[in-house]
């Protein structure tokens, strides 16, 4: 094999040769490593989906995304279309006293040329109930307000109308009330809120005194929000969330990546309070955390170290475990011939369900020996995953994983307080379906330009959002603010 080399290159060349090439090697070597970390990595990366990461549903079917698999339902069955068996039904009744009765005859002439007018009525044959909403037009009322003067001599002005603003002219509450309610709720931007206001009503207010609405109610709902902050605080368990939103300008500020705000919520299944800042300490310390810090109350969240900071102050924990099976879905796609994602995952599926189970049948725990077992599955699942990960590895999600395990090990309590206590919801769900309007929101309207405009815009939010929790109407609440008597929560029921 050497005779040709020998033959056309010297002794000391061919050496220069050799030691060229396997320089040569090792660097080839070297990039193909890289190559292949940085494969792995961006495999990993389009391997995420909503059912293995926090990543919402909207990015599934993103160019190039592993769309999750489809969720295996009891006995192998998936839901099928339509309703479900045993959801509550709804239909469109026949009222048995109707708001209006029309009488309805014949018209026309017989056939014998008959006016059908003078023919004998024989009774009632047949009757339909339409439910319809009627022609909407704006109306235009002028009041005159007159002054008076008592026998006495004292004198009395007549007030103007609820709702009235100063000047000669304006909008009424209803018209602000469906204003507000089409930005905040429905999420239009300004313009298409006026265009659909004119073209339902025939008014067309101009965008300014729409958009102008946001700061008006906000600053009618201060003592109002100030109360659903401090009914939040007494509550048993309180779920926590936060969001990015594109708001502000769109520089980023020095020392930022992205020119964005967080969206904080905090909420149990009556009340809704939001705050707008940064995903920092001074925000979280401006928040309802601050004031629940050292009290009994439970709070339900996501893992984020904020929630964790002695900064923040002494809480007491139960950790989401929807994001927690998601992880577990993304630890058994970084070890796919692993038995122990599925173990840890289906005992705690088990314990919710359980838990659920108990809260539905109006029981106040779960069959102890029912736990017990699914607890000790979920133990025994957790100390086989570490140890078949004894360190962070270096693949994509090793670390992740082995840092979820070390959660599950190290604070278990945290995890399976649901279990132990029904009053404990087992994942942040409420908190996740009170941040959805915003996602929702970002998707129609893009950036929010103000800061001040935007935490008006949640002010409203959570007024709403509480009231609907209490059966009230988003409308009539709205209106309520606007003449000057603010619907207020009630106090809490003694547990």
């Amino acid at each position: 094999m050497l005779a040709p080399l020998v033959t056309r290159y010297p002794m000391v060349a061919l050496v220069a040769v050799i030691v060229e090439q396997a320089t040569r090697i090792e660097e080839l070597a070297a990039a193909n490593e890289m190559l292949t970390a940085k494969l792995a990595g961006l495999e990993h990366l389009y391997s995420r989906n909503s059912k293995n990461s926090s990543m919402p549903p909207s990015g599934d079917d993103a160019p190039g995304k592993t769309p999750p698999p489809p969720s295996a339902k009891p006995g192998g069955q998936g839901r099928k279309r339509g309703k479900q068996p045993g959801a509550a039904g709804t239909h469109l009744e026949f009222r048995v006293r109707p708001d209006a009765r029309e009488d309805r005859y014949p018209e026309g002439a017989c056939g014998c040329g008959a006016d059908l007018a003078d023919a004998v009525d024989r009774g009632i044959v047949d009757s339909y109930q339409q439910h319809e909403i009627p022609e909407v037009s704006v109306k235009v009322t002028q009041y005159d307000m007159h002054t008076v003067t008592c026998g006495c001599g004292r004198t009395h002005t007549a007030t103007r109308p609820e709702g009235a603003r100063p000047g000669k002219v304006g909008y009424g509450p209803n018209l602000q009330a469906f204003a507000v309610y089409l930005m905040v709720v429905q999420h239009l931007p300004t313009h298409r809120c006026v265009a659909l206001l004119e073209a339902l009503t025939g008014a067309k207010p101009s965008p300014g005194f729409v958009h102008g609405m946001l700061a008006r109610v906000a600053g009618l709902l201060g003592e109002v929000d100030k109360r659903i902050r401090a009914l939040i605080t007494l509550a048993y368990a309180v779920c926590c969330e936060e969001t990015p939103l594109r708001v502000g300008p769109r520089t980023p500020k020095p020392g930022r990546k992205k020119a964005e705000k967080y969206l904080l919520v905090a909420c149990t299944d009556l009340y809704t309070h939001y705050l707008l800042g940064d995903r920092d300490l001074d925000t979280f310390k401006a928040s309802v955390l601050a004031e629940i810090a050292g009290t009994d109350t439970v709070i339900v969240h996501d893992r984020y170290q904020n929630y964790d900071s002695a900064e923040l102050g002494e809480f007491i924990h139960q950790l989401c475990t929807q994001h927690l099976l998601r992880d577990l879905a993304g630890a058994g796609e970084v070890y796919p011939d692993a038995q122990w994602p599925a173990q840890i995952a289906d005992a705690l599926r088990g314990l919710i369900h359980e838990a659920n189970r108990a809260r539905r049948d109006g029981r106040t725990a779960i069959d102890e020996q029912v736990k017990t077992e699914l607890t000790q599955r979920f133990r025994d699942g957790v100390l086989v995953g570490l140890s078949d990960t004894t360190n962070h590895g270096s693949r994509p999600g090793e670390r992740k994983t082995r840092l979820l395990l070390e959660v599950l090990r190290d604070r278990t309590a945290d995890v399976l307080r649901f279990a132990d206590d029904l009053r404990v919801p087992p994942t942040s769900n409420q908190a996740e379906r009170d941040l959805r309007p915003a996602k929702l929101q970002q998707n129609i309207s893009g950036r929010l330009t103000s800061d001040k405009r935007t935490q008006d815009r949640y002010t409203i939010r959570g007024y709403i959002s509480t009231a609907v929790k209490h059966g009230a109407g988003a409308i009539n609440v709205l209106r309520d603010a606007l003449t000057g008597k603010p619907w207020m929560p009630p106090d809490p029921v003694p547990a």
